[in-house]
């Protein structure tokens, strides 16, 4: 017998995240064919009026038999799936299986995304519709234990409704940001999202990167558009003179993106029932497009696979009438028989779209499919000599800013404490102080004697760094991706982007001299931006210039920089071929 359990991890308030667990149902309410939708809802609505709760999701496509659209769709799955259930299960799921997934295709070129991007800015032009949200299908070979990738993408998003469905045949893992609805003691709040940035690398750029959304004009009359939509959908459903806009264009900070938010709520009109609600606002606005029919029906016409349960609905509704969906975006799904997972991201179009722009939106949504959050800390390593810190302020500043970055807790006054007794128990000698801070805020300090460098030999890396990986920006203990470079022969190695622009050693910063003149690379090149480095900037001692690793030969010399040694001068040797 094929076992159905369900989990949501929906953060129903901002302070706590319980998940919801349901398995074993008493009754499937499914519809596999469109012409069934009405009656499934209408048992979703008999099953919580006899006091069980109801747990499951709608497909994206339920929506043709709203709006009357006329088209076969080769889903595989059910267009409604719904568990009728009891109570909440009190077992917790405990799967921790390995996984793989192979490399995500995506099932369109770039020039044939040009091409449709063409045809809907011309269907714009016309006045056919105003905004539409394509969406670019991807699939990859899964093979593993879903749960523990569910956890991985969680983990990834930190995303405020996410929600694990397995139904027998699919697994569905849902790390979605959006709420679609949230209906309780009568009333209804939606939270409809337009406007996507990415995040920035650097704690500077994250910062410009959330302003110029909070600021752009384009993003939010995206926004504002579905807004309205929802807004006017609210009215058959809620009492027109009880609905507000509560927010208007919030941005909310996720791993990978910034996200665009409004938020509505209304008074639900007492002889509403559940399948109204879904016919007044299905699908969520921010996933079709204005006009909402017109725009389905392009998309229909435009998007080479259905969408299924991608951009539907998922969630659940409790006895005392309490529902909470999500719109699944930053969704996977898997199908158990041939191991095949399939992903969707797009954006909305309007006529200030740019299609390099929209392209790099669709990519930029993927991201959260390549994350393997491995738990860090934050960490500082100071030079302590004769009881008095190098650089000490420059030091809190980039703990603060990546604190910031990460969403860290941070105790300050205590940090500051800690080390200051440092600094006064060893005011003879040179000293390394190592302090690290989880996410929590907890603080973890260490000293070390530092002892004189002999042979200070450095040579090249032999491949080189991925300048777009966060980490390089942020000193942190998460240092994976320096450790692959590091050799036992030679002090340190000198490392190297895509760009064959130098950057950094993997415990400081570099500087050469070229014809008299002292130079560093500047942060774009993919580099911790040092403390020390930070110092020496700002004083003119040295400046920013990128270098070649063809520069090297007339460098005359060539210094590893750091808060804790400051200047050690280095030799620059040839690769041993044996390493």
């Amino acid at each position: 017998m094929v076992k159905q359990t369900l989990q949501f991890d929906f953060m129903i308030n901002e302070t706590q995240r319980k998940p919801l667990l349901f398995s074993q149902p008493e009754e499937l309410i499914i519809a596999n064919h469109l012409k069934d939708v009405a009656n499934c809802l209408e048992k979703v609505e008999q099953a919580v009026e006899n006091g069980y709760y109801v747990a499951g999701y709608i497909s994206y496509e339920v929506a043709h038999s709203f709006f009357d659209i006329h088209k076969k769709t080769d889903n595989h799955m059910p267009f409604i799936w719904f568990g009728v259930f009891r109570e909440p299960s009190v077992q917790v799921f405990d799967q921790n299986g390995g996984f793989s997934v192979e490399s995500w295709e995506i099932a369109q070129s770039k020039l044939e995304y040009n091409e449709t991007f063409q045809h809907i800015m011309d269907a714009i032009m016309e006045g056919k519709i105003d905004q539409i949200n394509y969406t670019v299908p991807f699939r990859a070979n899964f093979h593993g234990d879903p749960f523990t990738y569910y956890n991985q993408l969680r983990n990834a998003q930190r995303a405020k409704y996410c929600a694990y469905l397995d139904i027998g045949d699919f697994q569905i893992l849902s790390a979605s940001p959006e709420l679609f609805f949230h209906v309780k003691n009568g009333r209804i709040t939606a939270k409809p999202m337009k406007g996507t940035i990415h995040r920035g690398k650097t704690y500077e750029e994250d910062i410009q990167n959330k302003h110029w959304l909070q600021t752009s004009k384009k993003n939010q009359q995206e926004n504002n558009l579905i807004t309205t939509l929802m807004s006017d959908e609210l009215k058959r459903i809620a009492n027109e003179a009880s609905i507000e806009i509560v927010e208007k264009y919030s941005v909310e900070k996720y791993p990978t993106v910034y996200q665009m938010t409004s938020t509505i709520s209304g008074d639900i009109l007492p002889e509403v029932r559940f399948i109204d609600l879904i016919k007044a606002l299905f699908p969520c606005g921010s996933i079709s497009g204005v006009p909402k029919r017109e725009s389905i029906q392009m998309i229909t016409e435009l998007e080479p696979v259905p969408r299924e349960v991608y951009c539907g609905a998922i969630g659940y509704i409790t006895p005392e009438k309490e529902a909470v969906f999500n719109v699944p975006i930053r969704t996977v799904v898997i199908d158990k028989q041939n191991g095949i997972a399939r992903y969707g991201a797009g954006g909305a179009i309007t006529k200030d779209s740019n299609v390099d722009e929209e392209y790099d939106e669709v990519l930029t949504k993927t991201k959260v499919l390549h994350i393997k959050n491995q738990p860090f800390q934050l960490l500082e390593t100071f030079g302590l000599y004769d009881g008095k810190y190098v650089v000490f302020s420059e030091h809190i500043s980039r703990l603060e800013k990546s604190a910031n970055y990460f969403d860290f807790h941070l105790n300050l006054p205590r940090i500051k404490e800690k080390l200051m007794q440092y600094a006064h128990c060893h005011k003879d000698g040179a000293w390394k102080v190592r302090l690290l801070v989880d996410e929590n805020g907890q603080g973890h300090t260490e000293i070390f004697r530092l002892h004189e460098i002999e042979n200070p030999k450095v040579c090249l890396a032999k491949k080189p760094i991925n300048k777009e990986n966060t980490f390089l920006y942020h000193k942190t203990t998460n240092r994976s991706f320096y450790k692959e470079h590091m050799r036992d022969d030679v002090l340190d190695v000198l490392l190297w982007n895509e760009n064959d622009e130098i950057t950094e050693f993997t415990i400081g910063n570099v500087v050469v001299e070229i014809d008299g003149e002292r130079f560093t690379p500047p942060i774009e090149c993919g580099l911790l931006p040092g403390t020390f480095r930070e110092k020496l900037l700002s004083d003119g001692t040295i400046v920013e210039r990128k270098i070649k690793k063809a520069d090297l030969h007339s460098c005359t010399r060539i210094w590893l920089i750091n808060s804790v040694r400051k200047w050690v001068e280095v030799e620059l040797v040839k690769q041993d071929r044996s390493h």
